[in-house]
Formats: structure tokens, sequence, C-alpha cells
């Protein structure tokens, strides 16, 4: 009873901070700019940190340990294409889109950033990429609501249906007061946590198994295909079409809202080449080790997990190897996680329906105050739908994350790429492309005619789509063309 206080007192004062955040940038949330985009004055490391930690909510200290619990080394592919990806979406897409989104008339969202690059004015490029918008992400932050769930029914033994009340509460109270500058101070705050949580656990527990070498052995002992990365948990060989699969998460980054979002806020794009290197050490040494919180798990904890629970080893870990003050700091970098995507999915989720459906549809005239409320509106709308998906405890985490990342990555990754590096891509390209990657989503999760993942023909698909319309159309305006060369021959 005693540890269980501790660990509650660890996560109420952690809570606590993350809210008094929130009511602080509440007095500094003037406008639509200060409340999705912070005015476009975040640092390198809050940029980075930010973006890191709402990429990898809770799923990488449970999803991605609960398959390398299974699977060992086999689960490294899909930190192998999450790397590249981050690698790349940096490297090529973030100081870009960071300068196109001010000069397409200072965009705030996606769908606005498009409409103005095309110079649409049917409202459609902002309708039909928020609706992708929205289904989308009241899948993926269900999952955060699923972490939170099986966080707390796992460390307090409370009810699932109930645990996920109380986490989906605390996200959505600071998501709603402090906006876009509370989200990014405590996401940088949650990588932090995130980062030396995730690197202690498994030294931890090697250590506590006699130091690296002698878990090692027992890894081969217990099971040998452990260290054997093309080799799946049942003892078969991994087929080409399941290796690209795993490799293929890495394409998800271009489409991902919530990510794109920190490119768009950073102060400049002169320090983006600072905030790549703390990226890239984050995300290599975090992957790394949430693989190797599965694999210690595996021979440290005598009890075995099945099914759904398999993604708890970090969690039982972690009660396992500390007392009850440490277990409590190391839990509480969970719930950051968690917290870091969930509020930056409601955020992006919000702005879409109020910028993007309120604005375009039924609201022209209404001004930044009334916006701005609309879009707190919204977010008890979307969370409650979020947690009305999430209510099912035998949801595996992973799998929610999995296709609503290859929906964001299929329907919005080819048009991003394409409107910021080919001058010919059009307005009805781009339409047809998102659409062609969402619904090939949709519809390949559900009747695929082979084992793919569905974020490979739905990229594939989109790309074509884009290409094929976009020839088929008139070439695009002077006034874009000229925009596009601005930005190519200025500095990023």
């Amino acid at each position: 009873m005693t540890h269980n206080i501790t660990i509650i007192n660890t996560f109420v004062l952690y809570i606590g901070l993350m809210m008094a955040i929130g009511i602080y940038y509440y007095r500094r949330t003037k406008n639509m700019s200060d409340y999705f985009l912070g005015n476009r004055k975040l640092g390198a490391w809050v940029t980075s940190l930010s973006a890191e930690a709402s990429d990898m909510s809770g799923w990488m200290l449970m999803g991605l340990p609960g398959f390398a619990y299974l699977a060992g080394l086999n689960a490294g592919w899909i930190a192998v294409g999450l790397a590249i990806g981050t690698w790349a979406n940096w490297q090529f897409v973030a100081a870009r889109l960071r300068k196109y989104t001010e000069l397409a008339k200072n965009s705030l969202t996606l769908p606005e950033f498009l409409e103005n690059r095309y110079e649409d004015k049917s409202g459609l490029l902002r309708i039909v990429p928020a609706v992708f918008i929205l289904i989308f992400f009241i899948i993926y932050a269900s999952s955060g609501f699923v972490s939170a769930g099986r966080l707390f029914e796992s460390v307090f033994g409370i009810p699932y249906a109930y645990a996920i009340f109380i986490g989906a509460g605390s996200v959505v109270f600071y998501t709603l007061v402090g906006g876009f500058l509370a989200v990014s101070r405590t996401d940088f705050i949650q990588g932090v946590m995130m980062f030396f949580a995730i690197l202690v656990v498994p030294i931890c527990g090697a250590m506590e198994l006699g130091g690296f070498s002698a878990t090692v052995a027992a890894l081969e002992e217990m099971q040998s295909s452990m260290f054997q990365p093309l080799t799946k948990p049942d003892g078969s060989t991994m087929e080409a079409l399941e290796l690209i699969s795993l490799l293929a998460w890495g394409l998800g980054y271009f489409g991902q809202p919530h990510i794109l979002v920190r490119f768009m806020a950073i102060n400049s794009s002169g320090e983006i080449k600072q905030a790549v290197r703390i990226a890239m050490t984050w995300v290599i040494l975090s992957l790394s080790a949430a693989v190797a919180v599965g694999m210690v798990g595996s021979v440290y904890l005598a009890d075995k997990l099945t099914g759904t629970d398999t993604e708890t080893v970090f969690l039982v870990l972690t009660n396992e190897l500390f007392p009850p003050i440490v277990a409590g700091l190391v839990l509480s970098a969970v719930l950051a996680a968690i917290m870091s995507t969930a509020s930056s999915q409601l955020l992006v989720a919000a702005s879409a329906f109020a910028q993007d459906f309120y604005r375009t549809l039924l609201r022209k005239d209404a001004n930044q105050t009334e916006l701005v409320w609309i879009s707190r509106a919204s977010v008890l709308v979307i969370a409650s739908l979020s947690v009305f998906l999430g209510l099912n405890p035998d949801n595996f985490i992973l799998e929610i994350v999995a296709y609503a990342w290859a929906g964001f990555g299929a329907a919005f990754g080819p048009a991003i790429l394409l409107s910021l590096f080919w001058r010919r891509s059009t307005r009805n390209g781009i339409i047809a492309g998102i659409v062609v990657g969402g619904l090939t989503v949709l519809l390949w999760k559900n009747f695929a005619p082979f084992a793919l993942y569905e974020i490979v023909p739905g990229f594939l698909f989109s790309l074509v789509a884009i290409w094929g319309v976009s020839l088929m159309d008139k070439e695009p305006a002077a006034s874009i063309t000229a925009t596009f060369d601005a930005v190519g021959k200025s500095r990023i």
C-alpha cells in the first residue's frame, strides 16, 4: 500500500506541474498563431524534443518493448525504419516547410498551407485534408488513452475504463488551457523524462542479471532467435514483404501533422541543423533502449507476460527494479509520453476543425477569440470519441498506432513532399493524392489481398495519383511558381 501511495503522490505532483504550465501559458495565448504555433518562436532544443516526444508517445515505452519482448532484435527493424524516417524528415522537409508556410500567408495548419500554396478558392484543400486529419487523429489519440488505461490499471489496479478517463482528463486540461505553447514546453520536459527513463530501465535490469554479458548469455540460453533479426518469434524466417512492412514505418514521418507542425513553429530555419543533431541523438538512443527493455524483460521477469500484457513489460520491470519514489518518477515518464503525444494530436485535430471546417464552412468572419474557443470545444469532442474507441481493453497499442501512422503517412506524406519539391504539382493532384492515400489505407487494412503494411500501397498510390492528375492539369499559376522559386533560392 505504501508503495502505491508513494507512486500516486509522484504522479499527482507531475500532473500538477503540467497543469500549472498550462495555466501559465493560458495568460500568454492571445490569438490563433499563439494557440497553434506559439507565434513561431520555438528554439532548437524545444522544437526537437517536442517533436520527438509528441512522435514516440506511449507506444515507445509500451508497444515497442512489448514487441521486442516476444521478437527480440526482429522488432529492431521498426526502430531502423523510424530512425531513417526521422533523419530524412528533418533533413529535407523541416527547413523548407518552415519557410514555405510563412510565405504562404503565414499558414497555421497543413490544410491552410496547401490551400494557400495552390491558391485554392473552393475550400476543398482545407476540407478534404481536415476530414482525414480528424479520422486518423481520433484513432491515434485513442492509442494514447489505451496506454494510459493500461498504465493505471497495471500500477494501481484501477479498472481499465476508469483509468482511461483519468489519463484523458489530465491531457485535455492543459491542451484546452495552454494551447501550443503549453504543449511544446511540457513536451520538452516529457522528452527529457522519456529519454532518461527508457535508458535507465534496461541498464539497471541488465546489472541486476549480472551485467550485459550475463544478460546476453541468459537470452541466448532462453531463445537464441532473440539475436537473429530476420527470425520471427515463432522461429520462421522473415519474408521480404514483412521486412519491407517494418522498415516502411519510416515513410510515415512525411505526413504526421503533429510532427510537421513543430517544423512550422521553430524560430528560424537556421536553427534546424542544431535541432537535427539533438533529435537524432534522442531517437537512436531511445529506440535502441526500447528494444533492449523488451529483451531484458523477457529474461528478468519470472512470470511470463502474454497477450496485451506483453505491452506492460516496461511497467512491470520498473516496479520490480526500483524503490517506490524512483519507480514513481520512471512511471511518470510513461505518463509523460502518453500526454505529450495525445495533447499534440488533440491540438492539431482541433485546429483542423476550427480553421478548416468551422471557419471555411460555417463562420468565415469568425474572430480570433471565437476560433480559439471553438478549438477548445472541439478538443473535448475529439477526446471523447478517442476515449470511446479505446474502451476495449484487448486493444494492442502498437496495432492502433500502426493504423493511424499509415493513414497520415499515405494521405499527407506524398502531398507534403510534392508540394515542397515539385513545382508542377497542382491543386487537383494534391486532392487526388490525399483521397487515394487515405482511402487505400482504410481499405487495405480491412481487405488486403496479401500481408503488406498498408502504408506502402497507400504511399505509392498517392504518389501516382498526384503525379498523374497534376500532369493532366494545366500548368500552375505564375504566382505559385514564383513563390516556389523564391523558397528554392533562399537560404534554408
